[in-house]
C-alpha cells in the first residue's frame, strides 16, 4: 500500500516531490487564512463604526476594503483549484502504483474472495482516502502553529468566564477540552464501526462475484442464490445503520452544542462591552479554526472507518503475497 509508491523509484517524482508540492500548498492556503481573519477584524470594526456614526465611513474606504476580501478570496480559489487537479493525478499515480504490484502478483491474490474488486477499487478509495486524511490532518497541524497564537493572544481580552470568573487564556484552553471531550466520545461509541464496515464489504463482494459468474454460466446466480446472498446484506446494512444511529446522535449532538460554547464563554466580555466587533470576529474565527484542528478526529471519524476497512482488505493481500496466514475477524451481528 505505501512501499509500490514511496519506496519505488519509478514514482519518486510524485511520491516525495508531489507530497512536497501538497505540503507547501497548503501551507499557503492556511496563511491566506491568517490574512482573512485579520481582514475580518478590521473590516467589522469599520462597519461598527460606520453604523454608531453615520457617514464617517467614506464609501470609497468601504469598498476597498470589500476589494481586499475579494484579492485575497481569488488568490485562495485559483490556488485551492490547481492543488485539486495536481491531487487528483497525484492519487490515481499511486492508485497505479499498488496495482502494479497486486498485479504482479495476481497468482497468488486470485483466490482471495473479492480479489477483482480489491485491486480495481479499493487501491483508488485507499489512495485517494490517505491523501485527504493526510492532507487534513497536515492542515490541522499548520492551522494550530498559525492561530493557536492569535487565539492566545486575543484571549487576554476576555476578562472573566462565566460561571467560572477570570482565566487566563481560557478560549485556548476551551478548545483543547471540547475537541478532546468530542474525539473520545466519538472513539467510545463508534467502536464497532470498522468491523462492521469491513463485513459489509465481504458481503457485497461475495453478492457481486456470484452476479459476474451469472454472467457467463446460466446455471450460475440462480434466484434462489441471490435471495439468500442479498438477505446477507440486508441484515448487515441494517445492523450497520443501527450503529450508525446512536454514533450520529452523539456526533451531531457534539457538533451542534460546541457552536454555542464560544458565545457563552464570552458573555461577560460581551455584556461589559469590553470588545469591538472586529475583535470578536476574530475570536470566533481564531477559536473555530483552533478547535476545528483539536476536532480532526471528530471530523474524519467516518473517513477513517471507511480507510479501516479497506486497510483490512488489502492487508489481506500482502499477507498473501508474503505466504503469511490471514486471520480475519468480524463482529457480532448485535
Amino acid at each position: 500500500m505505501f512501499r509500490s509508491f514511496f519506496l519505488n523509484r519509478q514514482w519518486f517524482a510524485w511520491s516525495v516531490l508531489g507530497s512536497l508540492v501538497i505540503l507547501l500548498a497548503t501551507w499557503y492556503k492556511v496563511q491566506l487564512d491568517v490574512q482573512i481573519n485579520e481582514w475580518f477584524g478590521d473590516f467589522y470594526n469599520t462597519v461598527q463604526e460606520a453604523l454608531a456614526t453615520p457617514n464617517s465611513v467614506e464609501l470609497e474606504s468601504f469598498l476597498a476594503k470589500c476589494m481586499t476580501f475579494a484579492k485575497i478570496a481569488g488568490i485562495y480559489i485559483l490556488v485551492a483549484v490547481i492543488l485539486e487537479f495536481f491531487v487528483r493525478h497525484y492519487i490515481f499515480r499511486w492508485r497505479t502504483a499498488m496495482n502494479d504490484f497486486y498485479t504482479s502478483h495476481w497468482p497468488k491474490l486470485r483466490h482471495i474472495e473479492g480479489a477483482a474488486q480489491r485491486v480495481q477499487e479499493d487501491t483508488m478509495r485507499f489512495a485517494r482516502i490517505v491523501e485527504a486524511l493526510g492532507v487534513a490532518f497536515l492542515r490541522s497541524i499548520m492551522t494550530l502553529i498559525a492561530f493557536l497564537p492569535i487565539l492566545w493572544t486575543l484571549s487576554e481580552q476576555v476578562t472573566e468566564l462565566p460561571w467560572i470568573g477570570p482565566v487566563d487564556h481560557a478560549l485556548v484552553y476551551m478548545a483543547i477540552i471540547s475537541a478532546t471531550f468530542g474525539t473520545v466520545l466519538l472513539a467510545i461509541v463508534g467502536i464497532k464501526l470498522p468491523g462492521l464496515e469491513f463485513k459489509n464489504q465481504r458481503v457485497e463482494a461475495a453478492y457481486r462475484k456470484e452476479l459476474v459468474f451469472g454472467e457467463d454460466q446460466a446455471e450460475r446466480a440462480e434466484p434462489p442464490t441471490l435471495r439468500e446472498l442479498f438477505v446477507n446484506i440486508r441484515k448487515n446494512y441494517f445492523n450497520l445503520y443501527k450503529h450508525y444511529l446512536y454514533f450520529d446522535i452523539a456526533k451531531w449532538s457534539y457538533l451542534q452544542f460546541t457552536v454555542i460554547i464560544p458565545y457563552i464563554m464570552l458573555g461577560p466580555t460581551i455584556v461589559a462591552g469590553a470588545i469591538t466587533l472586529g475583535v470578536l470576529q476574530q475570536i470566533l474565527r481564531a477559536f473555530g479554526k483552533v478547535e476545528e484542528s483539536f476536532q480532526f478526529l471528530v471530523n474524519s471519524w467516518g473517513t477513517i472507518v471507511e480507510l479501516l476497512s479497506i486497510y483490512k482488505r488489502l492487508k489481506a493481500f500482502e499477507l498473501t503475497i508474503k505466504g503469511e496466514p490471514i486471520v480475519e475477524h468480524y463482529p457480532a451481528d448485535t
